[in-house]
């Protein structure tokens, strides 16, 4: 009877400690960033937090410094299991959803601010895109512009041609994108990126200051040219099926923790990229001008192969309609602030000799920015009397 009743007692612990090391789940997840940055520290205490609050049922381990291999094989490795998740930028997704990459095109964007205006209205979709492709995101955190950094000044398209410029392995985008400028792209996965810039494989990179510091490629370089290339974002990713099998109070947690993570890696960034041009500076690095009216040069070249690739499918043309007439909106919302006073109808304005009562003007928010739009019955009896006098 009592090795009866010991065999019983020995099955139920037994099945008791299964059902609790079931319940416990480690989240596997890989990451380019070398272990002991700042970034890091701040990933390893969320994480820390997730398992205290989830009383050991969540944890994460990271894999640090691109050792799991090239993005297509960190995706393998999700899809069979051996890893759940990892911290990407957009390129290393082209192939599961490319429209992720939108936001990255080259010579889009010419500020922060406009980059600011255009996500508060699309980060959502990109979510939303994500999450039907089979990932959990947590949100996006701007990386900054990247910019030219190479062993000769740039100041312009000329001083591009004929370089050797490095693309991301399988980024299909900006490597069709250098070939409309005319240079030739080399393709290399991050890690051999170094070795590239020591052997003379590739003359140029395009990166964020804070990135070419982070992987040391400012120590192979001379100038870095003042323009914005391209608008740099990294996120992290975990595959769908994994999260799913967490309690549902506990993917409320991990969505909360690393949620709030990665919108104050966003809201470092924009405080960050000036120190980290400064410190690019200190380290003997010359900052270059380009030219005047380079940019809109550039610009009209790369518009159209971004065009190109999604009159072909690439990636959606209407989401890239969308987010170029958010950048124009913006705009010319800007022109109209430069040279226009928003004013309180009814208050007195200075014209000249006189003071006269200000025209009354509508102030519209448009995500988040104030735009000032005359009155439309203050202007129309000028817009008739101007039609009456031609």
């Amino acid at each position: 009877m009592r090795i009866v009743i010991c065999l019983v007692a020995a099955t139920f612990l037994s099945v008791v400690n299964i059902s609790s090391a079931e319940a416990r789940t480690q989240f596997k997840i890989a990451t380019l960033l070398p272990e002991n940055t700042d970034r890091v520290k701040r990933m390893r205490a969320a994480a820390d937090e997730i398992e205290e609050r989830t009383n050991g049922r969540v944890s994460f381990k990271y894999y640090f410094g691109g050792s799991q291999g090239s993005d297509d094989k960190v995706l393998y490795k999700m899809k069979i299991g051996q890893l759940h998740g990892s911290t990407y930028s957009p390129a290393a997704l082209q192939k599961v959803y490319p429209d992720i990459n939108i936001y990255g095109l080259p010579f889009i964007f010419e500020s922060e601010d406009e980059v600011d205006y255009v996500r508060k209205i699309m980060d959502v979709k990109f979510q939303r895109g994500l999450e039907e492709a089979g990932f959990v995101n947590f949100g996006f955190a701007g990386g900054g512009f990247a910019m030219v950094l190479s062993n000769k000044p740039v100041r312009s398209h000329n001083d591009l041609k004929g370089q050797k410029v490095w693309v991301p392995e399988g980024d299909v985008f900006s490597y069709e994108a250098m070939q409309a400028l005319k240079l030739t792209p080399v393709p290399l996965e991050i890690a051999n990126v170094m070795t590239g810039l020591q052997t003379g494989l590739i003359d140029i990179v395009a990166i964020p200051p804070a990135g070419a510091l982070i992987f040391q490629w400012h120590t192979k370089v001379n100038y870095v040219t003042r323009m914005p290339v391209i608008f740099t974002m990294y996120f992290m990713v975990i595959d769908a099926r994994a999260f799913r099998r967490i309690e549902a109070a506990d993917q409320a947690i991990v969505r909360e923790v690393m949620g709030r993570l990665y919108a104050e890696f966003d809201a470092a960034e924009r405080k960050d990229a000036p120190n980290a041009m400064q410190a690019l500076i200190n380290s003997g690095v010359e900052s270059v001008e380009p030219l005047p009216d380079e940019f809109e040069k550039l610009r009209k070249e790369t518009a159209i192969a971004n065009r190109s690739m999604a009159d072909r499918g690439m990636f959606s043309s209407e989401l890239l309609e969308e987010m170029l007439s958010h950048v124009q909106e913006f705009r010319r919302a800007q022109a109209s602030r430069d040279t226009m006073t928003c004013v309180q109808a009814g208050d007195e304005v200075d014209a000249g000799e006189q003071i006269v009562p200000a025209t009354e003007t509508k102030v519209r928010e448009a995500g988040g920015m104030d735009v000032c739009e005359p009155d439309a019955s203050a202007t129309e009896p000028l817009e008739q009397a101007s039609g009456s006098e031609s």
